[in-house]
């Protein structure tokens, strides 16, 4: 996939990848209201990014993935199961994008990633996601690639003052 002639490549996130992962965290905070933070409100150092992507990838119901243009952390998505044989599979993730690369479909690759990997990790049944109810190019995205709403969770995000619904939506992996 290329965006400006420039190529995308989509893979899993690596220990070093972490302070990269930490500054683009920081930046896509401040870029978008539809994220559960904001700017500067991560909150993880380093070296608990590190051990956090370690954690990840020894768990066979979790995926941490990153998209990046010439090295550089363009988007990521992370995708965590439940931590007991009795859910462990089903799971949510978030995705994010920088904000001047919207719109070039690397959302979409980074959750056909996850659709793929979902469909032979041998684990996964379920993919879940919450999305705020005003966010319409995303619920038109996790639609065109079969995800259901599944209800209106209330009252779901405080932003600045004001409260913000959202729809809770999943996808079957058979």
């Amino acid at each position: 996939m290329k965006v400006n002639n420039e190529r995308i490549i989509v893979r899993k996130a690596i220990k070093s990848d972490a302070e990269a992962l930490i500054e683009y965290l920081n930046i896509i905070g401040g870029e978008s209201d539809f994220l559960t933070f904001t700017a500067g409100e991560f909150g993880r150092t380093i070296e608990q990014e590190r051990e956090f992507i370690k954690n990840t990838l020894e768990k066979d119901n979790a995926l941490f993935i990153i998209a990046e243009i010439n090295g550089k952390i363009v988007g990521n998505l992370n995708f965590s199961g439940g931590p007991r044989p009795r859910n462990a599979h089903v799971g949510e993730f978030g995705v994010s994008v920088l904000k001047k690369y919207w719109g070039n479909g690397i959302g979409e690759e980074l959750i056909k990633y996850l659709i793929e990997w979902s469909k032979k990790s041998g684990t996964i049944r379920k993919i879940n996601l919450r999305v705020r109810t005003d966010n319409t190019r995303g619920i038109n995205l996790y639609k065109k690639l079969g995800f259901l709403e599944e209800g209106t969770l209330k009252r779901d995000f405080f932003i600045n003052g004001k409260f913000y619904d959202s729809v809770s939506m999943g996808l079957m992996i058979d």
